[in-house]
């Protein structure tokens, strides 16, 4: 199930804009998580405890022959660790492949391709290893999307806040977050943005998730379900901006190179734009 490299504009990896991480240890939410987001995330890692990591991937195997893996991504323990061989043995027997690995980094490629063979990797850059290392990650053929996550970046560089006092990123976490968007976007596999951890603040949710959408991103990640409605209206284009788009690609079909349109130096990269703006606002079949 490799990834076909079609372009930068048309990702391999496209479940919808709002993917709902799920603790793998709660299996009563798993459904109801699927239900209300685009796809799942059941997150063997962070969201369970290490005494409870045996029994999630037995919730997990035994959920395969429940949910649709196609709207169902899990995320594994980091390469190297213990977890992370246990995690890929026992999806190894269900029907999900479609995998998230956690704090991946230039040591990925070769584990994954023994325990799992043909699998669909979510690489994870979260720590200052898998953020210098994604454009490597993102060149990789099982790889289909990359995701990026501040908080651990920032452990991992021995600080203590992404945040700045009024909720704004730090400048390295900015930094991360452009650094991945841009590796993903020149090898051609999908982005997505990190979650927004304070579950009351759905107009700063708005604001990024907007601003995710403006700039490329192809999915936006988000722990509560309050937030899926944010981030789904985030993404959608406006009704003025689809109709904009759609009588500009009409009238680029009658011109070979620049044109005037509505009094606007029309070129290439704008008509990209607007063909962007037309496919969010495509419901996917």
């Amino acid at each position: 199930m490799s990834a076909a490299r079609t372009s930068a504009t048309e990702p391999a990896f496209d479940l919808g804009p709002a993917l709902l991480f799920c603790p793998a240890d709660r299996p009563d939410r798993y459904a109801k998580a699927l239900d209300r987001a685009d796809a799942v995330i059941l997150d063997l890692e962070d969201g369970v405890a290490p005494a409870g990591r045996a029994e999630a991937r037995r919730a997990v195997v035994a959920a395969s022959r429940a949910l649709d893996p196609e709207r169902v991504v899990v995320r594994v323990n980091p390469v190297g660790t213990p977890d992370h061989r246990a995690d890929l043995d026992a999806l190894a027997g269900t029907s999900f492949r479609t995998v998230m690995v956690a704090k991946a980094d230039a040591s990925l490629p070769a584990t994954l391709d023994a325990r799992l063979g043909e699998c669909r990797v979510v690489a994870l850059c979260e720590t200052a290893a898998g953020v210098v290392a994604a454009a490597e990650l993102a060149r990789r053929p099982e790889v289909v999307a990359l995701m990026w996550g501040a908080d651990d970046l920032v452990a991992s560089l021995g600080g203590t806040s992404s945040r700045r006092a009024d909720g704004r990123y730090r400048d390295v976490a900015r930094h991360a977050r452009s650094t991945v968007l841009l590796a993903a976007g020149a090898a051609g596999v999908a982005a997505i943005d990190a979650v927004h951890l304070a579950v009351d603040d759905l107009d700063g949710l708005r604001v990024e998730a907007e601003d995710a959408a403006a700039v490329g991103f192809a999915a936006t990640a988000c722990v509560h379900p309050s937030h899926v409605a944010v981030i789904r209206a985030a993404y959608a284009p406006p009704e003025g901006d689809v109709t904009a788009a759609r009588g500009l690609l009409a009238a680029a079909e009658g011109h070979d190179g620049v044109f005037v349109h509505e009094g606007r130096m029309i070129d290439g990269p704008l008509l990209k734009q607007a063909e962007a703006v037309v496919r969010r606002a495509t419901p996917r079949s």
